[in-house]
């Protein structure tokens, strides 16, 4: 049995002639250790997978299976970073990401708690933040503070929901390493939602599209066939990496012309620019 299984989900919206079929037949395994990317349209019902995953909300159809248990409601186990800070406003970086660890670690003494807590804030580079509250900081160093937190946690599972979305080029590239350091060294498995094709090349074993709603469901699979750790310098010369870019971009755009033969409201591609990937980085790596 795999360690998170979607069964045959099915998620609808509404009720009677309101009634919206937001996600259809959605089947995905994941196995112990292996890191998946689903990249996707905008509004293509990305998030409201994502919160299936994690038990904020039930399927209408089909059922959500993890380490081998049903999923009814969230749980410590999978941690998610989502697209929106959600942070305590009253609270300084510390206290947000200490109230997190204080609730999954609460038999460890303080002190513990609070070197993992600086461990983590350091991490994300907001050591000299780390006593301001929310309404000091720029967006992206909110976001900084949701990953150190999710991440702080120690999940067994990692769910992101497109996080680094917001954060500046150095900075997004410099987490999208963290984050597979960390991955690396537990293999904690994990699961990236992105609008980004390169983010998702870069990080994941395997990537899946997710085809727009309404009635949204699964395409087929691309495995990544570049050996890891990666390097985003070398990646413009991978073949492996051109290949699989070349036919997920393809696909995709496939996607968005049928939409558009059908007439149906315009849809946003996922970020399929610039095309060396390493310029995004600026060559600050």
């Amino acid at each position: 049995m795999a360690y998170l299984e979607l069964n045959n989900i099915y998620k609808t919206y509404g009720q009677g002639d309101n009634t919206t079929e937001v996600l259809s037949n959605i089947n995905l395994s994941i196995e112990e250790g292996e890191f998946v990317a689903i990249v996707g349209f905008t509004g293509s019902g990305k998030t409201t997978l994502v919160n299936l995953i994690n038990g904020l909300l039930e399927p209408t159809k089909g059922e959500i299976c993890f380490k081998g248990k049903r999923v009814e409601g969230t749980s410590h186990e999978r941690g998610v970073i989502f697209q929106n800070y959600s942070l305590l406003p009253w609270l300084t970086v510390e206290q947000n990401v200490y109230m997190a660890v204080k609730e999954v670690f609460s038999k460890e003494p303080k002190p513990v708690l609070k070197q993992l807590v600086a461990d983590y804030v350091d991490m994300v580079g907001l050591t000299p933040a780390i006593n301001k509250r929310p309404k000091e900081l720029s967006g992206g160093m909110r976001q900084r503070v949701a990953v150190a937190r999710a991440l702080a946690m120690k999940p067994e599972m990692i769910i992101m929901d497109e996080p680094l979305g917001a954060l500046d080029a150095l900075t997004r590239g410099n987490l999208q390493d963290e984050i597979l350091n960390i991955w690396e060294k537990d293999k904690r498995t994990a699961l990236l939602i992105t609008n980004d094709v390169d983010e998702g090349i870069y990080m994941a074993d395997r990537i899946i599209p997710l085809r727009p709603g309404p009635r949204a469901t699964l395409g087929p699979e691309f495995k990544i066939d570049i050996e890891r750790p990666r390097d985003k310098t070398e990646l413009n010369d991978n073949l492996n990496f051109k290949k699989t870019r070349n036919a997920i971009i393809e696909y995709l755009m496939d996607i968005g012309n049928e939409r558009k033969s059908e007439a149906k409201a315009p849809i946003t591609l996922p970020e399929l620019e610039p095309k060396n990937f390493v310029d995004r980085f600026e060559l600050k790596f």
